[in-house]
């Protein structure tokens, strides 16, 4: 639980100390409301509490509770919305900062799932997807997405360990790299918006690969793999991988990797702030630069 509240605090601020006080309450009361088993914490995230749980009829399930109200209505929109791809978990119930998620099993996440016929399956995945038809009016798309994510991340550059390994130049190619993709979008689709290899598990057959945590928006569908191909630094690499995925998804492989160079410093940051593997830095520091 200790973990759980130094992320909600980071990212909330000492507010969330008294929110998180409750969480044990506001989890009693909708437990008794929706006749829900309550089970241990699960995986909570930076902006939410879960918890395992059993929905009346014996379903696994799972209840997230955030202080962010509307981020998690938005979230429920977002997974109503993809529902008829098959490739999200269901919505159960839904209350003000609560929702009840059916729970994906075996759910094991897809880093950790054998790698050999990961790129099929996540081609698999992308085309269900994709397949929804965006909403009309729906109000968020890629450039949106990737103004908001410059800003928050580009914050981090003036951290001392990050600076020194990334400076502004590289960080200004990126943003006109990216310009350049937004400005030639040619095929335009419903995006996951947030697909990379910790939101993704085993739903086990015939269900193949569940996302969970949408930030959807419309846009180019190679973000939806790319992601994907930048983990492949300090593995196979992230060129090689970017051809395996390019032909799974049947994406255009000369404009995902393309991408790849937009959200390789961005990887590169991560990378810093959580120790990551040296090799994997080296790859993305000098797909950045290239």
């Amino acid at each position: 639980m200790e973990e759980v509240r130094a992320r909600l605090v980071a990212r909330f601020g000492p507010e969330a100390e008294g929110w998180l006080a409750e969480v044990p309450n506001l989890a009693a009361r909708l437990a008794a409301g929706w006749g829900l088993v309550l089970g241990e914490i699960f995986e909570s995230g930076a902006s939410s509490v879960v918890l395992r749980c059993r929905w009346p009829d014996g379903t696994p399930a799972v209840l997230k509770l955030s202080p962010d109200r509307a981020l998690l209505n938005k979230q429920v929109e977002m997974l109503r919305v993809l529902a008829p791809s098959g490739r999200v978990p269901a919505v159960l119930a839904v209350e003000a900062g609560a929702m009840v998620l059916e729970e994906v099993l075996p759910g094991t996440v897809a880093e950790d799932m054998p790698q050999k016929s990961l790129p099929q399956q996540w081609g698999e995945l992308v085309a269900a997807l994709h397949a929804v038809a965006p909403p009309v009016h729906w109000p968020l798309d890629l450039r949106g997405r990737f103004d908001e994510a410059f800003v928050r991340i580009g914050r981090r550059l003036s951290e001392p360990p990050i600076g020194a390994r990334i400076d502004q130049a590289a960080w200004q190619r990126a943003r006109q790299r990216c310009e350049k993709l937004l400005d030639s979008q040619a095929r335009l689709v419903f995006l996951h918006g947030d697909l990379h290899l910790g939101n993704v598990l085993d739903g086990g057959p015939p269900r193949g690969l569940i996302a969970i945590d949408p930030k959807a928006c419309i846009g180019d569908p190679c973000f939806d793999a790319v992601d994907y191909v930048v983990a492949g630094a300090g593995n196979e690499g992230v060129e090689a991988r970017c051809q395996q995925v390019a032909a799974a998804c049947q994406l255009d492989g000369d404009r995902l990797y393309a991408w790849s160079r937009v959200v390789a410093p961005m990887a590169a940051i991560a990378n810093l702030a959580n120790g990551g593997p040296e090799p994997a830095l080296d790859e993305l520091l000098a797909l950045s630069r290239r």
